[in-house]
């Protein structure tokens, strides 16, 4: 197992990898929100004069440790997008998939774009993972969801591993018998999972991390061991840190510092990761 992390251009580097050299792509590219996506780090220690309340009363102090942010906007966003995704359809192998990670403000219109270039027979899923964290408005459905479409290189072909899936309780177990329920049932097109925790463990502190369930998930129904996946929006590099619990080899592309960054920590004693930097 190896991986590749690449700090630069997306597009220019994509254009250098081999066409049908891929079997998996998961990408979460930038919103489009026309804002400035950051988060805040912290941490807490003892004291009695402190601004928490945690287990049992005792009392702690907040510490600001540093932020991370990028500017989540661009102007024309799908021409953004575009030659990156025709680059995707290019380096998919036969049999490979396509994950792409949105939300609601661009949902519609990039599925209109992935249809042109995938075409329409190889839309497989509109898959929603739904949380339930943060703020809500008074003014509307307060907005808890991304959308995941799913698109196979080949929609007659394509890798889904229906015995790998993890598998979630029922809701109403009663109703099912004891066998039924102690095994539980595969999930749907509705992915109930809550978001990266602000003191978990899995925290890197970049803007947009995803969770690792939600990566794992998706690599184990749509790739095998030792498979490649891609993913040319690497953020935190979550999916590398899938990949390496999961056996898969991988390459990951960013050009934010920030996402250099966290994934120089995160993977600092992975002797298998090449690390190139693009000038």
């Amino acid at each position: 197992m190896s991986g590749t992390v690449y700090f630069g251009d997306n597009l220019e580097i994509l254009q250098t990898l081999p066409s049908a050299s891929v079997d998996l792509i998961y990408i979460d590219p930038p919103f489009n929100t026309g804002k400035v996506q950051q988060r805040t780090q912290i941490k807490t220690q003892a004291d009695e004069a402190g601004d928490r309340t945690g287990f049992s009363g005792k009392r702690y102090q907040t510490i600001q440790v540093g932020s991370r942010a990028y500017t989540d906007l661009f102007d024309d966003y799908l021409s953004f997008l575009e030659p990156r995704l025709v680059e995707a359809y290019r380096l998919l192998k036969p049999h490979g998939s396509l994950y792409f990670h949105i939300d609601y403000r661009e949902a519609h219109y990039c599925k209109v774009l992935l249809d042109q270039i995938f075409s329409r027979a190889s839309f497989l899923n509109e898959i929603i993972w739904a949380y339930d964290y943060g703020a809500r408005s008074k003014k509307k459905w307060p907005a808890k969801h991304d959308t995941i479409f799913w698109y196979a290189r080949d929609p007659q072909k394509y890798t889904f591993n229906y015995e790998a899936l993890d598998r979630i309780p029922y809701m109403a177990p009663g109703l099912v018998g004891p066998d039924k329920a102690e095994r539980g049932k595969t999930p749907t097109d509705t992915w109930w999972h809550t978001i990266v925790p602000t003191n978990g463990r899995e925290k890197t502190g970049y803007p947009t991390q995803k969770p690792l369930g939600i990566l794992r998930r998706i690599l184990l129904a749509s790739s095998n061991p030792g498979d490649e996946v891609l993913d040319f929006f690497a953020g935190s590099g979550t999916t590398g840190a899938a990949c390496l619990e999961l056996g898969r080899n991988f390459t990951l592309i960013d050009s934010n510092p920030q996402a250099w960054e966290v994934m120089r920590s995160r993977f600092a004693e992975r002797a298998e990761i090449s690390w190139i930097h693009q000038p």
